[in-house]
């Protein structure tokens, strides 16, 4: 497996993990914090938005990682750096969202 295919399964790993949280908040019917928002990645986007933005990130994902090389679920080599991809992205989003809504990040000296 070639280098390229590390980082295409790592990139694809961060936004299969970032669609569940809009996917999840529109089919909810709920706001959510989108790209698309006032200000960007803070202010409240609706269920419409986020259900787009949910299947974008899945498409993408499934282009990474389905696509790029031969994806194989029973090789490590392959399901490491799509497991990185989306642990970085769930810690990063749940340090940012964290703040918007009660997260509490023991982390943080003082809280």
């Amino acid at each position: 497996m070639s280098w390229n295919h590390y980082v295409s399964y790592f990139f694809g790993g961060i936004f299969l993990a970032n669609a569940i949280p809009h996917w999840v908040s529109a089919t909810m019917g709920r706001p959510f914090q989108s790209p698309f928002a006032k200000p960007s990645g803070e202010g409240l986007s609706s269920s419409t938005v986020n259900i787009g933005w949910g299947a974008f990130n899945l498409v993408v994902g499934y282009l990474l990682v389905f696509q790029v090389g031969t994806f194989d679920l029973h090789n490590l080599a392959c399901v490491a750096p799509l497991l990185a991809g989306a642990f970085v992205i769930s810690l990063f989003a749940a340090r940012h969202f964290g703040r918007f809504h009660g997260g509490n990040d023991p982390l943080e000296k003082g809280t």
